[in-house]
């Protein structure tokens, strides 16, 4: 029973880790720059779990990811929507409904 009971816990927490991460990368895609939609298509989500912690994480495999989102680098994106640190302020703006959805899905 308690290896059953642990599954289950396992898989919720699986699955409320991959819905922040749902919530938080689709608010960062859309203040992601786009010119040439590289750095977009690079985005990737990836949970892993090790014993008893689990951990998501959302990043930009693209090399140069890392420039356009540091706000010392000064640059003009074309996108009204494009914002610089955009990884971040996809996972701050949300936090209410990540919180929520999190909540949700490990209720019993």
């Amino acid at each position: 029973m308690s290896m059953l009971i642990g599954n289950i816990h396992g898989k919720k927490v699986v699955r409320a880790i991959y819905k922040a991460l749902f919530i938080g990368g689709g608010q960062a895609a859309i203040y992601t720059p786009v010119d040439t939609s590289t750095l977009i298509n690079s985005q990737f989500r990836d949970v892993v779990a090790k014993g008893m912690i689990v951990t998501g994480r959302v990043g930009y495999s693209a090399n140069y990811a890392i420039y356009v989102h540091d706000p010392k680098v000064v640059q003009k994106f074309r996108l009204a929507r494009a914002k610089k640190e955009f990884l971040k302020l996809g996972f701050d703006e949300p936090i209410d409904q990540i919180d929520k959805a999190v909540a949700d899905e490990m209720k019993l």
